[in-house]
């Protein structure tokens, strides 16, 4: 993979970290706190920077209710006098397990406002939570793209109320430990709740927020305000809910919130609290014409909740000053660590000089052997001197133009932080440019600068000074996809032309040894396409008679397989037409493994096309590997039998063909979809089909994830494959350079020539 993907996929929301000669740097270091009393300083100072616990207060989690989580063994019996029943296991080990998730959360909106500040309320904390709906009353005509929205049917406060309630219970009830309503009008700092939620005890009754006197305020209950949001535990909903219809009936009250608040106290006997095993609810008051820029309180940067918010923009604006707070306490919890760091290294065998920069991070990776070395690549601000197809230097463009444009910026604004008001820097060139991946801490740059520096004066100089910059591997994402399972039925397409016939004996016989022999869940499909000239004499000369008669001894070997096979008649084999031809006669919810006469069918392979594409969501393209022509690699040698053997030996004198899309692992329903969304532009230009391959069509119109990657277990011997002129410009050179790459490696090649100039000269 080239180092601009690796940029892509690990890029973090910090800044780059500088190194020079002098001073510290800044590093981002994940901490773990400990429960418990001690008198370690350190400790102390950790959690004083905790983001939770108030920027300061001394708070620790409470030790009451530990008898929540002391272990009970469940003895398990066996009745000899019933019969045996199979165990049927869940399909997730979390669900045999009891484990739920921790929360989901309510926001209760109305017609009006679905498209104001519940769109606002969605972008701002939908991305946190792990479930977030919206209930309301009435739909809008228009819902949002990419929201849960619940319509009840009925915009009376109180009965969305009563509705929500039990809506929730009823369909979330078990999957959930902790229930969060709040209103549209309502800021909500999603990273604090979960971490409110973490910490509480999923087992007991609780309803929590701030805390509201009843109208007349005579007595001792309180219910909590909806304007900054409240927790309901999943044991309180449950004991909730069986008097929800006697609450409808019987509590009177215009405010939704009183109403449910009254409820809980009338039935269950729990008030409304904002303090919970040394847990505090934090919520603020927002006033008329605030500006969140200027609020500096600390209850308000404290706040899990901010109530007012009056428009969406001011959502925004709360959601901008709240994540500039997180990011300064961050730094801040870095430096404080980094010093920590800096004064334990004293205790430590190395002393200071054991101390890796920057503090914090990994070290860098010490290779045990030089294959181990992680090569440097050098670049200028014009042109990249490690190429992707190997030539020695080409053009700086793309990702990877933009990641030296911004590591240049960041590394002069850095300089002027640090030398600033004595001296000021303007970048004049890049004189030499050096970055590597390292997988143990992240991308890093050496850079030769040319600057212009001043001084207070106003004198300048010219001056040359090398910088290290770090860009660090973020916290690593573990991306939620759908479930699949290698029990799927794997419909393999093999579309076959007069000029293929030679190689379709070996796919039969590789078929027929890993899938029928192994009953693996495989059907094959032939495609024979003629040509019209031999379309016209098929009664008299089939020219797939061999071929078919191939079939008929398999089917006759397994009595209970059939091998169907279709005929096409077109001058043009264009996939997408011979596609269309075979998406027609399948099921929508058909696996579609798109195969060529070169391809191997193994296990492996078949495995990983069941895992790797998945129905609505990815299309995966392999990469196969290809051998390179023997009479290159081995000249007047003869192959090794270990070298010629299917195994990770083999793969030493190949490449993996990029320039090559005829593999493809695909869900009929999805290439429909994809075909559909074609067709208008086949109206404007009908030779649109022809100028394509299955590839174009789903990265072009299907807005699924095309997963193309290297496939060690899909290889393809040597073959120099007939290159149609009649397809679009662009298939035809990609399967022109797939011939002239497949020849041999740079060195077989070089070796071949210098033979080959040895036997010219003598």
């Amino acid at each position: 993979m080239r180092l601009s993907s690796f940029l892509a996929l690990f890029r973090p929301a910090l800044p780059l970290i500088l190194g020079l000669s002098l001073g510290c740097s800044l590093s981002l270091l994940m901490v773990s706190w400990t429960q418990g009393d001690t008198d370690d300083s350190c400790r102390d100072e950790l959690g004083n920077g905790r983001l939770f616990l108030g920027r300061g207060d001394n708070q620790r989690v409470s030790r009451d209710g530990d008898e929540d989580f002391t272990p009970h063994i469940v003895p398990y019996h066996k009745d000899p006098n019933k019969p045996h029943k199979k165990v049927l296991r869940t399909r997730y080990i979390h669900t045999e397990l009891g484990i739920r998730e921790r929360l989901l959360v309510g926001v209760l909106t109305s017609r009006a406002t679905l498209n104001t500040l519940a769109v606002a309320v969605n972008r701002t904390i939908a991305h946190h939570f792990h479930r977030t709906f919206f209930f309301t009353g009435l739909r809008s005509p228009k819902v949002p793209h990419g929201m849960t929205v619940v319509a009840h049917g009925d915009d009376r406060p109180v009965w969305l109320m009563y509705e929500t309630v039990r809506h929730l219970h009823q369909h979330y009830g078990s999957d959930y430990d902790w229930f969060l309503l709040a209103q549209d009008d309502t800021y909500m700092q999603a990273d604090r709740l979960s971490e409110l939620v973490g910490h509480l005890s999923a087992g007991q009754d609780l309803y929590m927020g701030r805390a509201e006197e009843f109208i007349g305020g005579e007595e001792k209950a309180r219910y909590c305000h909806g304007g900054y949001g409240y927790l309901l535990s999943r044991s309180l909903l449950a004991r909730l809910q069986p008097h929800l219809d006697t609450c409808r009936n019987d509590i009177l009250s215009v405010r939704p919130d009183e109403w449910l608040g009254r409820c809980i106290i009338d039935y269950l006997g729990l008030s409304c609290v904002e303090v919970h095993q040394e847990m505090t609810y934090r919520y603020f008051e927002l006033g008329k014409n605030a500006d969140p820029e200027r609020e500096d309180s600390t209850q308000f940067k404290n706040a899990f909740t901010v109530h007012p918010v009056s428009e969406p923009n001011l959502m925004y604006r709360l959601h901008k000053r709240f994540s500039q707070i997180e990011l300064e306490w961050t730094y801040l919890q870095i430096q404080q660590l980094q010093m920590q760091i800096s004064n334990l290294s004293d205790l430590t065998p190395e002393g200071k000089a054991g101390v890796t920069w920057p503090i914090g991070i990994n070290p860098p990776f010490k290779p045990r052997t030089r294959f181990e070395v992680i090569n440097w690549e050098y670049f200028t601000e014009e042109h990249i001197y490690s190429c992707v197809d190997s030539s020695p230097k080409c053009e700086m463009r793309g990702a990877d133009r933009a990641d030296v444009n911004a590591v240049l910026e960041i590394a002069v604004e850095r300089l002027n932080e640090r030398y600033q008001p004595q001296l000021r820097f303007r970048k004049r060139r890049l004189l030499n440019g050096y970055r590597r991946f390292d997988p143990t801490r992240g991308m890093e740059y050496m850079l030769d600068l040319a600057l212009e520096a001043y001084t207070q004066k106003g004198h300048s100089q010219v001056i040359v000074k090398r910088v290290n910059l770090l860009r660090p591997l973020s916290a690593v994402e573990i991306i939620p996809m759908p479930y699949v399972t290698e029990a799927t039925r794997v419909q393999v397409i093999l579309p076959v032309t007069a000029q293929d016939q030679d190689y379709v004996s070996n796919f039969l016989d590789m078929y027929v040894m890993n899938t029928l022999d192994t009953h693996d869940n495989v059907l094959l499909t032939f495609l024979f396409i003629y040509d019209p000239f031999d379309a016209q004499r098929v009664s008299q000369t089939d020219v797939f008679a061999g071929i078919k008669a191939m079939i008929g001894e398999v089917e006759k070997r397994y009595g209970d397989v059939k091998i169907p096979w279709i005929s096409v008649k077109t001058e043009v084999p264009s996939q997408v037409k011979l596609m269309d031809i075979i998406s027609k006669k399948h099921p929508v919810d058909t696996l579609f493994f798109l195969s060529s006469v070169w391809t191997e069918v193994n296990a492996d392979f078949l495995n990983r096309c069941r895992m790797n594409a998945i129905s609505n969501w990815q299309v995966f393209f392999p990469i196969h590997f290809q051998e390179y022509s023997p009479a290159v690699v081995y000249r007047d040698q003869q192959p090794s039998a270990a070298s010629s053997s299917f195994s990770s030996e083999s793969l030493r004198d190949g490449h993996f063909d990029r320039h090559v899309f005829d593999e493809a692992c695909f869900y009929n329903a999805d290439y429909m979809t994809a075909r559909t969304k074609m067709a208008a532009d086949i109206l404007d230009n009908e030779e649109l089909l022809e100028s394509m391959d299955v590839y174009d069509i789903f990265v072009r119109y299907s807005g699924l994830h095309v997963f193309r990657a290297v496939e060690p277990a899909l290889i393809q011997k040597y073959v120099r494959r007939a290159c149609n002129p009649r397809f679009s410009e662009d298939i035809y050179h990609r399967c022109v350079l797939s011939n002239l790459e497949g020849l041999g490696s740079r060195s077989h090649l070089a070796m071949a020539l210098f033979e080959q100039e040895q036997a010219n000269s003598t």
